[in-house]
């Protein structure tokens, strides 16, 4: 049996086509966009996106061991599905981010193309620049915990969807 499926008449499109204009555009920002379209960010929502996000944390991991900062990286994959990845590398900046005023984590987690790997000396080896960064994953995770372990004190902060809170 073929397959027969309605298009729209040349009329109808053209009509369509005569509206558009700038107020039709809509501009996404911030996190909003990876959790409107995901797939642009991870490639997929099935288990390749998933393991994609998980990749990006591992990366971030294996970053601070070519730095030489780094010596042990675990990862546990917990019965509740929930994944913890463990380094003893430097852990991410606490301190302000000049141009947010964030802290350091706060612009990691939340802003996108913020990280030590575009051109601020931070690393001279990484694993590479073709991931989405850790603020991607946490904009799709159902929640993400936090915890930097960073001169001798301990930092947490926690993130449902990207949004930052106490959950």
């Amino acid at each position: 049996m073929p397959i027969v499926a309605e298009t729209q008449s040349a009329d109808q499109v053209r009509s369509v086509e005569k509206s558009y204009s700038a107020k039709d555009l809509s501009v996404l920002e911030g996190l909003d966009a990876v959790r409107k379209r995901p797939g642009m960010y991870i490639g997929s929502t099935d288990g390749r996106g998933l393991m994609h996000c998980l990749w990006e944390i591992i990366d971030n991991a294996v970053d601070e061991s070519l730095a030489g900062y780094c010596k042990k990286i675990e990862i546990n994959l917990e019965k509740d599905g929930s994944i913890e990845v463990h380094d003893d590398g430097r852990g991410i900046p606490v301190d302000k981010e000049p141009k947010t005023g964030l802290t350091g984590v706060e612009v990691v987690m939340t802003r996108l193309h913020a990280g030590g790997k575009f051109g601020g000396g931070s690393y001279a080896a990484t694993g590479g620049l073709h991931g989405v960064g850790a603020s991607v994953v946490n904009a799709l995770a159902s929640r993400l915990d936090v915890e930097v372990d960073r001169d001798g004190k301990i930092y947490w902060m926690s993130f449902k969807r990207g949004v930052a809170g106490i959950f």
